[in-house]
């Protein structure tokens, strides 16, 4: 007879645990998390008048003596429960900031607002897709006896789109310390838009925050070339934030104005290198500034908010950029499951991360992902909601608030994390299930504000 995978015969036998309908609340309450945190410890609540226990929660009494948590990982590719949960935390996030709600006003639709793409600059010619590749006429090649050009029409899948033409010829320094200083080049864009408001109003630029504000969200996402580009809700509100008008001087076009001339016009200098020397940074020369109107034929904002917690579930991996893990040795890179234009990126930092001059870039503890250590998504203290107030109203939702005038106590410990491979088994038809069951729910919802 033919055994069983070990994966089907541990489930088999999770199955049979008498405290197994307990196990599968728990993982039914993570969501089917792909590699859940193991707690132990207590929980007491307490009447903060009379000292009277009100509530007492132990993990002695559950399975294995431990309570399972969502990992909370942002990644497709790592946990697709906690994933799809952050994406919608993402999109209420940044759908606040669009139209409302969360405790911030719906005024803010009518504000001077932009949905803003904002790219790397080239580091050396690359195949493209979608079009004829790089066409060229005199058929002439660069210095390491490479075609200039390639005539060929790529499918968007194809692997080669996104690859040098002439890796040789390819600025992978350049392109790397660029990732690098990305997070510093969005700071100084964010300085120099407010700068040129001022200016272009004759107000003093130290006096402008007396008068507005400018609030953003942002993603950074991987290009099929491997480097990162920003998208950004950007929005103009008065000096208190989201809860104050802008200016009557406050406009979607000067608003799009300051942008493309920021965007043009702000630089980063590396440090300087006897090995490199020191490179100003830029961005792109491919800059768009779209007005988002109420009530128009422009971008839809719900659309945009769902672009955009699309990419905060993308990891590196996901793209082709990089993967999600860190890189420990040199040998490290030559396993790496991805093109050798992206294993040539994680080399480059390495052998950069090596230089004292960058050592605070910490190039080879973010070689995996080439170099970028910005978060995935950012966005100013005024823009909308936080992550940590939209988990708090879940949890006030599924009733796991202190009741008032109570004291809690809680004495928890980390003892391990991940599944079985039966316990993952079970978990994956869980939080497959759980898919299912919110696509349906939001296919109905669509329907029915077709229907009205």
């Amino acid at each position: 007879m033919r055994q069983l995978p070990e994966a089907d015969r541990d489930a088999i036998s999770i199955a049979q645990d008498p405290q197994f309908p307990r196990w599968l609340e728990q993982i039914t309450a993570t969501g089917g998390c792909s590699h859940p945190v193991h707690l132990s410890g207590s929980t007491t609540t307490l009447d903060g008048k009379t000292g009277e226990i009100l509530h007492h929660y132990d993990t002695r009494n559950e399975p294995g003596e431990r309570l399972l948590v969502r990992c909370r990982n942002r990644r497709a590719t790592i946990c697709p429960a906690c994933s799809r949960l952050h994406a919608g935390d993402t999109f209420h996030l940044v759908r606040a900031g669009l139209l409302g709600g969360k405790n911030v006003p719906e005024t803010v639709c009518h504000r001077p607002r932009l949905f803003v793409t904002l790219t790397a600059p080239s580091f050396g010619s690359v195949h493209r897709a979608g079009e004829l590749c790089r066409p060229r006429r005199d058929g002439g090649t660069c210095e390491h006896g490479r075609l200039l050009g390639c005539g060929a029409l790529h499918a968007p899948d194809t692997q080669v789109v996104g690859q040098p033409l002439c890796a040789d010829c390819y600025d992978y320094t350049a392109h790397v310390l660029w990732h690098a200083h990305a997070a510093k080049l969005w700071d100084r864009f964010v300085i120099d838009v407010r700068r040129r408001l001022a200016s272009s109003v004759g107000l003093v630029q130290s006096h402008f925050a007396q008068h507005a504000r400018l609030s953003f969200a942002r993603v950074a996402e991987y290009q099929k070339r491997a480097a990162v580009h920003v998208h950004a809700i950007v929005r103009l509100d008065g000096p208190a934030g989201f809860d104050d008008e802008p200016p009557a001087w406050g406009t979607a076009e000067l608003l799009s104005d300051a942008v493309r001339a920021s965007a043009g016009r702000v630089l980063v200098h590396t440090p300087c290198s006897p090995a490199v020397g020191e490179l100003a940074l830029r961005w792109g020369t491919q800059v768009d500034a779209r007005p988002l109107h109420a009530n128009s034929d422009g971008p839809d904002d719900d659309a945009v908010a769902a672009y955009v917690a699309k990419y905060v579930t993308k990891g590196a991996s996901e793209t082709g950029a990089g993967i999600d893990h860190l890189l420990s040795t040199w040998h490290d890179i030559d396993k790496a499951p991805v093109s050798e234009h992206v294993r040539s990126l994680m080399r480059t930092c390495w052998r950069l991360g090596g230089l004292p001059e960058y050592e605070t870039l910490r190039l080879r503890a973010w070689a995996h992902t080439l170099g970028y250590r910005g978060h995935i998504l950012t966005k100013s203290r005024a823009y909308s909601t936080t992550y940590a107030a939209l988990r708090a109203e879940r949890a006030h939702h599924m009733g796991h608030t202190n009741m008032p005038d109570a004291v809690t106590e809680r004495h928890w410990r980390y003892v391990g994390s991940g599944h079985t491979p039966g316990a993952a088994l079970i978990a994956a038809g869980i939080a497959e299930d759980v898919g299912q069951n919110r696509a349906a729910a939001l296919e109905s919802l669509r329907a029915g504000g077709d229907a009205v």
